[in-house]
């Protein structure tokens, strides 16, 4: 690519981050002033984020949110893991079937997948039954496509059958080798499948509403509350939202680019 090419590219590629970081900007902007009907905004002040930030129901939500994204998110990376290793390694056939019903969430809404396990496990009297358990169900389903297209990759990315026959060779066996040998190589796959499910999660209003009543709240229902009560509060509890999202998202990535490079410089040692 010749300089001009590359100057171009880079201007390009600068005009759609500013004007898909505008609709955030603005409502910055917004979330820091008392009133914005006009050209210019009106009243600065940071009333808003010291009110939700002192909000006990705000914190909770917050704490809340992350254990219901975190445990669904284990739980279908572990299931989806194991899964492809029995079936790419003893059932190679079955691949086409594991995939067709991975990519069945896809199809279903989110009321109906809701008002399904209400009808089926609500009455009940087993560990099914609760609320938590309910909802961490529905939310393996809701992400089990991005989880599994995430790790499929991966692997497809790698020789998996030779890394697990050279694993084999040294004396590992072949469950060990998996998660020794292929899981590491496939940590980018994982990454970024996860942090597609935890986009998913954080902006899930339906699921969470139907099934835990209030039992559980969540940042979407914090943020509905918000904006019952003022759209400048509702405008700071959604830039919080997103700082959230964009911390989790740096903080995987840095851990993971630092495994990487540790794993460079032992090979290379």
């Amino acid at each position: 690519m010749n300089r001009r090419a590359r100057i171009s590219a880079n201007i390009v590629m600068t005009i759609v981050v500013i004007w898909l970081l505008i609709p955030l900007l603005a409502t910055i902007i917004y979330s820091l002033f008392e009133d914005w009907t006009g050209i210019i905004p009106r009243g600065f002040t940071l009333a808003n984020y010291q009110k939700i930030f002192t909000d006990p129901a705000f914190l909770t939500a917050m704490y809340q949110t992350l254990i219901v994204c975190a445990v669904p998110i284990v739980i279908t990376i572990i299931v989806v893991l194991l899964a492809l290793f029995v079936v790419t390694v003893y059932f190679p056939r079955l691949e086409k079937y594991v995939q067709i019903l991975c990519m069945i969430p896809y199809t279903i809404q989110g009321v109906i997948l809701s008002v399904s396990i209400l009808i089926l496990y609500a009455k009940g009297k087993t560990i099914l039954s609760g609320r938590m358990v309910m909802l961490i169900g529905a939310y393996c389903i809701i992400i089990l496509p991005h989880i599994y297209n995430g790790i499929r990759n991966g692997m497809r990315a790698i020789n998996m059958n030779m890394l697990l026959e050279a694993a084999e060779m040294l004396g590992e066996s072949k469950f060990r080798a998996f998660f020794k040998v292929i899981v590491p190589n496939i940590l980018t796959g994982i990454t970024v499948s996860s942090l597609l499910a935890v986009g998913l999660l954080f902006g899930d209003y339906v699921i969470i509403r139907n099934l835990s009543s209030t039992s559980v709240n969540n940042m979407q229902k914090f943020l509905y509350q918000a904006m019952k009560r003022s759209s400048t509060e509702a405008s700071a509890v959604f830039v919080v939202i997103m700082l959230i999202t964009f911390a989790i998202t740096a903080v995987v990535l840095t851990l993971q680019n630092r495994s990487t490079l540790e794993k460079i410089r032992n090979g290379g040692q």
